[in-house]
């Protein structure tokens, strides 16, 4: 059975138009990625969860702030390898100098027997949603498309 995943797309509505926050995950492999490499922030389900309560411990988990208020469905999506991620819009800001999730430790470099610490996210930041689109994991495009048709709709 495919993992499941669930996560939040934060949104705001300013003077700008539309914006939406991405993370960029920490550790070396993506150290100098960056186009196609940004998500929303997510994770994995615990046995019997539901895919909101999870993207709700992701969200404080990798950027160290409660989601609060009503979350909007944007559906699921399957990404590259099987993972299925349920998707889920919440208007705020939050402040991307502020960050501070958890952390994952591996060998580092690879067979040296040393382990290194690592930031789950090591950044945050807010795009339009054209630049999110360039950012953004490709299996996760469609949130931001859902989102851009919910904030037009009457």
């Amino acid at each position: 059975m495919a993992a499941e995943s669930a996560g939040i797309l934060l949104y705001k509505l300013d003077e700008r138009g539309l914006s939406v926050l991405l993370v960029h995950p920490g550790g070396p492999f993506w150290r100098k990625k960056d186009d196609g490499a940004w998500t929303i922030p997510k994770g994995e389900r615990d046995v019997g969860e539901d895919a909101e309560t999870t993207a709700r411990r992701e969200f404080a988990e990798e950027l160290g702030a409660t989601a609060t208020g009503s979350l909007i469905p944007l559906g699921r999506i399957r990404q590259r390898g099987g993972k299925q991620v349920d998707g889920f819009a919440l208007e705020g800001d939050l402040d991307v100098e502020q960050i501070s999730g958890n952390s994952f430790e591996i060998e580092w470099p690879p067979r040296s027997g040393r382990r290194q610490s690592f930031a789950e996210v090591d950044r945050a930041a807010w795009f339009s949603p054209a630049e999110a689109r360039q950012k953004i994991n490709a299996a996760q495009k469609p949130f931001i498309d859902r989102l851009e048709e919910l904030c037009a709709a009457p």
